[in-house]
C-alpha cells in the first residue's frame, strides 16, 4: 500500500474564491452598480463560507471512503491519509492534489452562487462533480505492471 497526504489550505482556499467571486462581480453582464458587492465575498461572509468548506470536506470524505485511513478537518486546513494500492501511479500525486484544490475552490463558489448568482450555479457544481470525480479516477488508476528485463 502507498500512503498519500494531502493538505488543502483553507486560506489558499477562500483567497481563491475571493478572487472568482469577485472577476465574476466585475465581469458580469447587465448586472447593475450593486452586482459586484452582491457576489464577491468578503470577510464578512466567513461563516456561511465556513458551513460550504465544511460540506467539501465530507464530499471529499464521501468519495474517497475506501482510501481514507485518516482525515483532519483542522482550523487551518484540511488534511487526508489515504492508502492507495502499491501499483498507484505516484506521476499522478500533484495532478491529483491539484485536483482536489481546485475542488473545493469550486465548490465553495457554487454554493456561494446558489444565494448570490443563480445563473452560474449550475455550471460550477457540474464543474465540481467532474473534478470529485477525477480525483477519484486517479485514486484508483493503477500504473501498468512492468517485466524485468534480463541482461
Amino acid at each position: 500500500m502507498i500512503e498519500l497526504t494531502i493538505i488543502i489550505d483553507k486560506e489558499e482556499v477562500y483567497e481563491e474564491v475571493s478572487q472568482t467571486t469577485s472577476y465574476t462581480g466585475a465581469k458580469m453582464e447587465g448586472g447593475d452598480d450593486r452586482t459586484y458587492d452582491r457576489i464577491f465575498t468578503t470577510e464578512a461572509d466567513r461563516s456561511q463560507l465556513e458551513r460550504f468548506w465544511n460540506e467539501s470536506c465530507v464530499a471529499v470524505c464521501e468519495a474517497l471512503k475506501e482510501f481514507i485511513l485518516e482525515e483532519r478537518n483542522g482550523k487551518e486546513s484540511f488534511c487526508v491519509f489515504l492508502g492507495l494500492s502499491s501499483s498507484f501511479d505516484r506521476a499522478l500525486e500533484p495532478a491529483l492534489k491539484k485536483e482536489l484544490f481546485s475542488f473545493f475552490v469550486t465548490n465553495i463558489v457554487c454554493k456561494w452562487y446558489v444565494f448570490t448568482n443563480k445563473k452560474e450555479a449550475g455550471d460550477f457544481a457540474t464543474a465540481a462533480a467532474t473534478m470529485l470525480d477525477g480525483v477519484k479516477r486517479k485514486a484508483y488508476h493503477r500504473r501498468k505492471p512492468t517485466r524485468p528485463t534480463r541482461k
